[in-house]
């Protein structure tokens, strides 16, 4: 894995995330790896941004307020157990780099650690963020995805460092 520039990444958002899903590293001194199968990839404010959603629930939504940061990490098909176990506990009462066998590298441009294990892998400072508003929802159905009323905090981040597998990157012109 190489690191890129966030315009030489090729990929396909709705592919990596809804079928490959992700983990969304937050915090620092206490970093906890976070299942995610919701984002979005583009160009916000000028600026190469990764989108994540996460539910005031999760652990990861108190790492996030305490450091606006995170990294996300796409792992290849023989991982999926770990994001199957990353997705069904929580942070709070596992060590889920222990529980999945998951190694860190440092971070270069946040502190929150990357996966070793990624073949695609992005550090992300927070700069903004929204949060769900259900009374904006246009279709009826979206309602039923939030049976304890739990809606989503969007987290933006800019994309500040990109580290890819080749077939992770566009190729030179």
């Amino acid at each position: 894995m190489r690191r890129i520039a966030p315009q030489e990444l090729l990929a396909t958002p709705f592919s990596i995330f809804d079928q490959q899903w992700a983990l969304l590293v937050a915090g620092s001194d206490r970093p906890n790896p976070m299942t995610v199968s919701w984002g979005g990839l583009g160009t916000l404010w000028n600026r190469p941004v990764a989108t994540v959603y996460v539910r005031p629930t999760r652990f990861t939504f108190s790492l996030l307020g305490e450091e606006p940061a995170f990294t996300l990490n796409f792992l290849p098909e023989a991982h999926r157990a770990a994001l199957d176990l990353c997705g069904a506990v929580s942070g709070r009462d596992t060590d889920k780099w222990e529980a999945t066998g998951l190694h860190r590298l440092p971070g270069e441009a946040v502190r929150t650690p990357r996966v070793a294990e990624a073949e695609l892998a992005l550090e992300c400072r927070v700069l903004a963020t929204l949060d769900v508003d259900p009374a904006q929802f246009l279709a009826p159905a979206i309602e039923d995805l939030y049976p304890q009323k739990d809606y989503h905090r969007v987290f933006i981040g800019e994309i500040l460092g990109a580290w890819a597998e080749d077939r992770f990157i566009a190729p030179s012109a």
